[in-house]
């Protein structure tokens, strides 16, 4: 069983337009040595992270490599955050956390992952963190893991958070178009942008940038 204590603190988001507070579990905004559980809030999005088993299967088994290394073994290092990485013998380089604090991108989203809740066991994201189909989640080709983006849906207006934790799209044998999509949303995150049945919508994704306030004492 995860064992957890709580850290009540306030974030105020200070670019994007969401505004809210932060509880945080052992730890900000991703899991450290020794923890299994982290969960946090902003405005009225949820985020439970639980960290995944290591013999679950990755989401996205094209990945080859990361930082030079397996990536599972790259994962139990914590060298993922901003590392290059390998897919089907292509490289890929993420921003740096700096580059990450003003991006902002227009282009097509994707879902995926509707399948795991039919499948014995779990799935491990890019990250290390387990895979809820239902969570409010994203896979990212560039950004640093893991962080949070506001995505809105510009076909029908809907703006929610999901915190990137995997890697993708990228092009298929069956698809190549896939490659040019600019994020791949969970399926719970499908369905709050109201594009889960279409499969595919134009949006803009923004970086959102946390600042925590000292707690009252």
């Amino acid at each position: 069983m995860p064992s957890c204590s709580i850290i009540k603190g306030t974030a105020n988001v200070v670019s994007g337009t969401v505004k809210g507070t932060v509880w945080v579990i052992k730890g900000a905004y991703e899991l450290t040595v020794g923890t299994s559980k982290v969960i946090y809030q902003i405005g009225k999005f949820t985020f439970e992270v639980v960290q995944a088993p290591f013999d679950w299967p990755l989401m996205n088994d094209d990945l080859e490599t990361v930082d030079g290394l397996p990536v599972k073994e790259a994962i139990r290092q914590g060298r993922v955050k901003t590392a290059p990485y390998t897919v089907k013998g292509r490289r890929y380089v993420p921003m740096t956390v700096a580059m990450a604090q003003t991006y902002q991108e227009t282009g097509i989203a994707s879902w995926y992952g509707a399948e795991t809740r039919r499948q014995k066991g779990g799935h491990m994201t890019a990250n290390g963190e387990a895979f809820s189909p239902k969570g409010l989640t994203a896979a990212h080709k560039y950004l640093p893991l893991p962080i949070n983006v506001q995505v809105t849906n510009l076909e029908n207006g809907r703006s929610i958070i999901v915190r990137v934790n995997d890697r993708g799209p990228f092009p298929s044998i069956h698809n190549a178009e896939s490659g040019k999509r600019i994020i791949d949303l969970s399926w719970g995150a499908a369905q709050r942008l109201g594009f889960a049945k279409k499969g595919l919508a134009r949006v803009r994704v923004e970086t959102i940038q946390l600042k925590e306030e000292p707690q009252s004492t």
